[in-house]
């Protein structure tokens, strides 16, 4: 496994639990909003598998789950195997994923290897190549969105917001097209100097016209979360 980063605890990227945080190298999206330009670069030192598992296996009295993020995981080779020998150690084990590669989902799912998924939905289906800045087989996405949905574990969709690569109506939009799902989460663009396109480039919503969305799409989904 291709790691480049790693956060020992946190109580935020695993609903209820506190989780170590991995970083995977490389993303196939070029989105320019993304605020980890390192790791879609695959920039940096590898952290290597065996010390990963080494530390995992050290604090696994202190630490309930594991999150692997990225860059984009799925493009790691050995994310399977990987994740059976952290399940050995007895975590549970959320996946972030851009959902481009529904086969390798559908494998983790089908060995119940992941307990968690979030998927991050990058704009409407129209509009997605132009936002992510590659060409994206929409199939894929929609394929990825249909295998989440239709399992047994938890999961969440999210959408990170700005003015200027979504309107109100693509929110509304892309909103309609994921209907039904179990949750999901807006997060509102925060500027910084790891921003892939550079940092004064977006602008994010305002509150007010977050909260105005939430009321719109509130009635779609189980349950709705707008991160400030």
């Amino acid at each position: 496994m291709n790691f480049k980063g790693l956060q020992k605890s946190s109580f935020i990227d695993y609903p209820d639990k506190i989780c170590t945080v991995l970083f995977t190298g490389g993303c196939n999206f070029r989105c320019p909003f993304c605020h980890n330009s390192l790791l879609v670069k695959n920039e940096g030192e590898i952290i290597l598998e065996r010390d990963v598992l080494e530390f995992l296996e050290s604090r696994k009295t202190m630490i309930e789950a594991v999150c692997i993020s990225g860059g984009e995981p799925t493009l790691q080779k050995e994310l399977v195997s990987f994740i059976k020998k952290v399940k050995d150690i007895g975590y549970l084990v959320k996946l972030d994923t851009n959902g481009t590669n529904p086969d390798v989902i559908k494998r983790l799912l089908d060995l119940r290897l992941v307990d968690y998924i979030a998927m991050d939905i990058k704009a409407p289906f129209s509009k997605y190549s132009s936002v992510v800045g590659v060409m994206v087989d929409i199939n894929s996405i929609q394929e990825s969105i249909r295998l989440i949905k239709n399992s047994d574990i938890d999961y969440e969709f999210r959408t990170t917001v700005c003015k200027e690569l979504l309107s109100q109506n693509d929110i509304l939009e892309l909103s309609k097209e994921i209907s039904g799902a179990k949750r999901y989460i807006i997060q509102n663009f925060k500027d910084r100097e790891t921003v892939l396109a550079g940092q004064g480039r977006f602008t994010p919503y305002l509150r007010e016209e977050l909260l105005e969305i939430e009321k719109e799409i509130k009635d779609l989904f189980g349950e709705i979360k707008i991160r400030f």
